[in-house]
């Protein structure tokens, strides 16, 4: 309950218990075993820092914090708490000013993130990848920037992976070698975190963390409260939601110094989740920012059953410490309960372990920081009682209230164009290219083939010629030998003709010469004789 300009916590000894505002942001821890009241104690100091005016973020895993939306109810019960604590003249049953929110968008609005502004780094812890696949996603985002390929969903990481790795080559002497192993395991990780919602987680339009930051007409800072009933059975998606909202406001915050009060208040419920079975590079990043968020003005509450369900370097940073009861019935738990009042500051009236066992319901060992940043003793505390409905609120109250919130803006998923768009376009372009190139050649080796073909139709028809030409030429050959014989013959007959002729005139000539002669030489002899 918020008084007197600090968190009025409960009784000790009849004396009022304080947690100094100004302190609230030196983190905190509530532990108790189930049914202890870690809860009601939960909902008491949101309900204050709401009074404040100092934002608050709940998680809800259980569904009964919901209440804080709706007055609380009078009862015998109630009325007697009211009067033990002395806070008749200041009580009064109200509801608080609420945004639901949940990562699946049923129980309220979607809470969503880019890939890119998870970025490599936190992703690589979440999905605790080895440092040869960390490497290679640092490059996947370093190309996807330079490409200007935003990654905003989960499809685009797959989108830019694949590409990436069907290219790796292209890469390899700017970025560095890019192994198909390494992206085969960066895909494989991803898929435990998909079937957990991671698919719903990353899209846009993405949170935009001062949104959180608000407060109603009256002052009072809003509570944010995050149904978890579904989330805290995918502790993957949990760890990783809680270690990207820590660092989202780490970023965007800027340095605020010692404050009067905290600008915004975190209450993790189920805590044991962020670090069951988590790789230790993911325990040093959410201790680092546990650490420097501090100076932002943010106050980080856990809230477990036992303190050893965190870590000893994170424990070592929550401040205001409450204890409820612890059970021990074993060993194991007996140590724990030791371990819990030794992390307290002692008081030398009772045995912090003692009394740790000896709680009742509602009660609690306290120690906050004073206004010197100081540790009070530990204090055995009836915590105080809560104004708002102790159940879940009903489901027409929280229609009513995320209809008037201002936050509907987050309710209807928008897919841009990124990664995914692109390089699918891309793809569709390269594959109608292909295509085009693919009936290109297609045409081409018709062509050839064509070519080819009438090119053997011409030699064809070349041969055909040429025989005919060569059958024609050495037909008109014989011809013209037949017709030359023709001819020598004839010329030889009219040779041997003329020969006979000759021969026949010769022999007529020698005859008519014979004669003649005979006839001269007679002649001659005649005249010798007659002279």
């Amino acid at each position: 309950m918020y008084t007197n300009g600090n968190i009025y916590m409960g009784l000790a000894d009849g004396e009022r218990v304080y947690m100094q505002l100004n302190m609230a942001n030196r983190h905190g821890l509530i532990a108790g075993a189930s049914g202890t009241g870690k809860t009601i104690t939960m909902k008491c100091m949101a309900e204050s820092f709401s009074d404040a005016g100092v934002p608050v973020f709940l998680c809800d895993v259980k569904g009964d914090v919901s209440g804080i939306a709706s007055a609380g109810e009078k009862s015998d019960g109630m009325e007697k708490r009211i009067d033990k604590f002395g806070i008749r003249d200041e009580f009064k049953y109200e509801n608080y000013p609420t945004v639901f929110w949940d990562i699946y968008g049923e129980g309220g609005h979607p809470i969503r993130a880019t890939v890119s502004d998870m970025g490599p780094d936190l992703l690589s812890r979440i999905l605790n990848l080895s440092p040869a696949q960390e490497g290679v996603l640092d490059i996947v985002f370093r190309i996807a920037d330079d490409k200007g390929l935003l990654l905003i969903d989960l499809k685009d990481l797959r989108a830019v992976l694949t590409y990436i790795n069907d290219h790796r080559q292209d890469y390899l002497t700017t970025y560095g070698n890019i192994s198909s192993q390494s992206v085969g395991g960066i895909l494989r990780a991803l898929l435990p975190l998909e079937a957990e919602g991671g698919d719903l987680f990353f899209g846009e339009p993405a949170l935009d963390i001062l949104d959180w930051i608000r407060r109603d007409s009256n002052g009072r800072g809003y509570v944010n409260l995050l149904d978890c009933t579904r989330l805290v059975n995918n502790p993957t998606l949990y760890a990783m939601f809680v270690l990207w909202m820590m660092a989202e406001l780490f970023e965007t915050l800027p340095e605020a110094g010692d404050m009067d009060k905290p600008k915004l208040v975190f209450f993790f419920d189920e805590a044991h989740m962020l670090f069951s079975d988590a790789p230790k590079v993911l325990v040093q990043k959410i201790e680092q920012v546990v650490k420097l968020i501090r100076s932002k003005g943010v106050g980080i509450y856990f809230v477990t059953q036992s303190p050893s369900d965190i870590p000893d370097t994170v424990l070592a940073q929550l401040s205001n410490r409450v204890q409820h009861a612890l059970r021990a019935y074993t060993p194991a738990e007996q140590k724990a309960v030791k371990a819990a009042a030794s992390s307290m500051r002692a008081n030398p009236a009772f045995k912090a372990d003692e009394v740790i066992m000896e709680l009742g319901v509602g009660e609690a060992l306290t120690s906050f920081l004073d206004e010197k940043g100081v540790p009070t003793m530990a204090m055995r505390t009836s915590i105080i009682c809560p104004k708002s409905l102790m159940a879940p609120t009903d489901d027409s109250s929280r229609n009513r209230m995320m209809n008037s919130d201002g936050m509907s803006k987050y309710d209807r998923a928008v897919d841009n164009e990124s990664a995914y768009e692109i390089l699918e376009a891309q793809a569709e372009k390269d594959a109608e290219a292909a295509r085009l190139e693919a009936e290109r050649l297609a045409l081409q080796k018709e062509r050839e083939e064509f070519e080819k073909q009438k090119a053997k139709e011409e030699e064809e028809a070349r041969k055909k010629r040429e025989k005919e030409e060569e059958a024609e030429r050495k037909k008109k050959e014989k011809e013209e030998e037949a017709a030359r014989k023709k001819k020598e013959r004839e010329a030889e007959a009219a040779e041997r003709r003329r020969e006979q002729a000759a021969a026949r005139r010769k022999s007529k000539i020698e005859t008519q010469l014979i004669s003649t002669g005979a006839q001269v030489l007679k002649r001659g002899l005649l005249n010798t004789l007659f002279k």
